[in-house]
């Protein structure tokens, strides 16, 4: 015979209250309550003092001192109780305040039973507050309910509040009585409730943050490898471009001259170590292996002289202008230049070999302006491939020019490809 659906919706909460229902976890406390003690100070292996066990250690005091030890060696009770049910009735209305911290619903069902034990003593005593147990009973009771409230889920409290009324309804004697264990029992339920449901806000809070936090440090991960994307870029792109064209020109310019082949294979040699270098420190600006930043100067405008050495070994015609005072850029300005302006270069050597460049960079007090154009060279007549057409190389000089604020136009012009830059100079804070 199956129960019937409310009946079994008000079970739940008692057999979870007396039986199944656990606490959760203690919620973290504030170091606030938490007292360092000093090295010198030290006689007990405690490094501080907790606040919430002194208290509990001072309510179990309290509740001991003020009304149930004394029980003991009350001469009126002997004749009616036996020392070990009095040493009982002592124990389960003060030992629930030590426990309450870590097992708050077990405190409670000590609590209970210290009720049935006590309520008979205080009919011996005649009374003492209106209350149907002794008052030191009282204070443990309301003080487990509370604990139970902030740390069980709302059914086990409810459970606990329906099996606290009843033991009241029980043993009180009238109206009052009843009326008054209500007030004290909803209010110290609320009160701990309320607690329970700030303290999970503030989790779930703490909870997001930890989120967003780890989101961030995910965003700007990926922001890392994305700028290491295009140093790698850059610099794999004009290296390997210049080795190509050193590997296919040194046989046909040595034209079985050794000493002149074992120079060309010099030079193809030193340009291979110099792009294993500049990649090693691109990826070193990440993490070196013992986990702390590179130092490493990354290259500007002052290794342009050298980049435009290289351009002009694998077969290009460089002019090279400069106008302003270009040192003292700031590091992100004068990084961005060069890759720019080797990215150019790049893209020359891959789609205009032989061609003729003109690359013009002026500083002024606010602005950097970049300069690039190249003809056709040997492509109208070697090359299919259009001479406008660049790759991923001018998608990341946009990403660059974008990332300081800057514009860029690219672009045919006439049987070439022109490319003008200009950076803000911000200076870094």
């Amino acid at each position: 015979m199956e129960l019937p659906a409310g009946l079994v919706r008000l079970a739940q909460p008692l057999a979870l209250a007396v039986v199944t229902g656990r606490a959760d976890p203690p919620f973290p406390r504030s170091r606030r309550l938490r007292i360092p003690i000093p090295a010198s100070l030290r006689l007990l292996p405690f490094h501080a003092v907790d606040l919430i066990v002194v208290a509990n250690l001072l309510a179990f005091w309290l509740v001991y001192s003020g009304g149930m030890g004394p029980l003991l060696g009350d001469g009126r009770l002997t004749p009616f109780y036996p020392g070990w049910w009095l040493s009982l009735a002592t124990m389960a209305s003060s030992v629930p305040v030590l426990l309450r911290e870590h097992w708050p619903l077990t405190a409670w069902r000590i609590a209970l039973a210290g009720v049935f034990v006590t309520a008979p003593i205080q009919d011996t005593l005649d009374g003492m507050g209106g209350l149907p147990v002794p008052l030191p009973a009282v204070v443990t009771y309301l003080l487990v309910v509370y604990s139970v409230a902030v740390r069980c889920e709302r059914r086990i409290t409810v459970g606990v509040w329906i099996v606290s009324m009843l033991v009241m309804a029980l043993l009180s004697s009238g109206f009052d009585e009843i009326a008054m264990a209500a007030i004290l029992l909803s209010v110290t339920a609320l009160l701990g409730y309320n607690v329970r449901t700030r303290r999970l806000a503030a989790s779930l809070l703490a909870e997001e943050e930890r989120r967003s936090k780890g989101a961030l440090t995910a965003q700007a991960a990926l922001e890392e490898r994305a700028r290491i994307a295009r140093e790698l870029h850059d610099v794999v792109a004009h290296h390997m471009s210049v080795i190509a064209i050193q590997a296919e020109a040194v046989p046909l310019q040595a034209a079985g001259d050794a000493e002149r082949l074992e120079e060309g294979l010099r030079e193809i040699r030193a340009l291979s170590l110099s792009a294993m270098t500049e990649m090693r420190r691109v990826l070193g600006v990440l993490r070196d292996e013992d986990g702390h930043t590179d130092t490493a100067p990354q290259p500007g405008l002052g290794r342009l002289e050298e980049l435009v050495g290289t351009a002009r070994s694998a077969g290009l015609t460089v002019t090279l202008s400069l106008g302003g005072d270009l040192t003292g850029l700031p590091t992100a300005a004068s990084l961005s230049a060069y890759r720019i302006a080797q990215e150019s270069l790049s893209n020359a050597m891959r789609h205009a070999p032989g061609s003729n460049v003109s690359m013009r960079i002026d500083r002024s007090i606010a602005e950097l302006r970049i300069h690039v154009a190249n003809d056709a060279g040997d492509a109208l007549r070697h090359s299919p491939t259009k001479p406008g057409h660049t790759g991923h190389g001018l998608i990341g000089m946009r990403e660059r020019v974008s990332m300081l604020g800057g514009r860029l136009w690219a672009g045919p012009v006439g049987t070439g490809f022109a490319i003008t830059v200009i950076l803000p100079i911000m200076e870094e804070a």
